[in-house]
């Protein structure tokens, strides 16, 4: 297999929490290394206590076993810290279009440990009118990178992907 086939294949595999977004278009591909039929692949899980890292390590391993490379292997790279601004721009269309409100950037390039609390959440427009008419109705939706928001404008309610 080479470089180009590794990251085909690494464009087919989901997001298992996130399924409209492959593991590529989120972020979380390092790396890819091909030495002559092995492939690894080096990923970033999007925070250190993500319950889906073992569930992607596997999706990948299956993914390639089924691409008929079975000496693949997983490694996962927790520095530098994964942030959203390593989401693609097709990835953040396909949460839109989802109906998650993508992140924007992370405030002045800053890493998640040094952002400042805010008390008063930013305006988040709605992915489904695109109305900046939002308010927050929890800081946590179904999982801990996403808040819950409703609409005031159209009365949806949508997650937002936390900026990162």
């Amino acid at each position: 297999m080479n470089l180009q086939d590794a990251w085909a294949v690494l464009d087919t595999v989901p997001d298992p929490e996130v399924p409209v977004l492959s593991l590529r278009e989120l972020g979380i591909v390092r790396e890819v290394v091909v030495r002559g039929d092995a492939v690894e692949v080096v990923l970033t899980p999007t925070y250190s206590g993500c319950p889906a890292t073992e569930v992607i390590a596997q999706s990948v391993l299956d993914a390639f076993t089924a691409a008929g490379c079975s000496a693949v292997s997983v490694t996962h790279r927790r520095a530098p810290a994964w942030t959203t601004d390593w989401i693609s721009e097709s990835g953040r269309e396909k949460l839109r279009a989802y109906g998650i409100a993508p992140p924007g950037p992370v405030a002045g390039g800053a890493q998640p440990a040094t952002q400042a609390l805010r008390l008063h959440p930013r305006s988040v427009p709605c992915p489904r009118c695109g109305s900046a008419a939002t308010e927050r109705l929890s800081a946590f939706g179904s999982t801990a990178c996403k808040a819950l928001y409703r609409c005031t404008a159209c009365r949806e309610p949508f997650e937002h992907f936390k900026p990162l």
